[in-house]
């Protein structure tokens, strides 16, 4: 049973529930970024190469015969996916870099003064009443 309970409280840890929402965010995230690119990004630079899908440029090594299909290398494919890339790696170097700022402010930010020591508390005392 100890087992089982020590199962328990490191599956409901923050950090594990912050790992799995995070886990969740990110792949909707990619689906995101992937449709953005293949149909935003990606039919403009199309065009501008001449009208043509990217995820269909492919580099045929042995076209198609009755009996095979074509042995091709799907380069558009792959360019696109590293645009998908590029860009999640982007997105996730600007949260990084605003999340350290935020740190960097909390860390600067001052701290309250110490409490003074009991001598300090002492000398504070007489020194209010020599002044009375």
């Amino acid at each position: 049973m100890g087992m089982m309970t020590e199962f328990k409280k490191f599956a409901v840890k923050g950090n594990v529930m912050d790992m799995a929402v995070g886990i969740i965010i990110g792949a909707a995230f990619g689906k995101i970024v992937a449709a953005f690119v293949s149909g935003v990004l990606m039919p403009p630079l199309g065009l501008l190469i001449g009208g043509v899908d990217f995820s269909d440029l492919e580099y045929v090594l042995k076209p198609a015969t009755e009996s095979a299909e074509a042995v091709a290398i799907q380069w558009g494919a792959f360019v696109q996916t590293t645009i998908d890339f590029l860009i999640i790696a982007f997105a996730v170097f600007m949260v990084v870099k605003v999340m350290n700022n935020l740190k960097k402010k909390e860390e600067e930010a001052p701290a309250a003064p110490p409490e003074p020591s009991n001598e300090e508390k002492l000398l504070a005392e007489i020194r209010d009443l020599l002044k009375k």
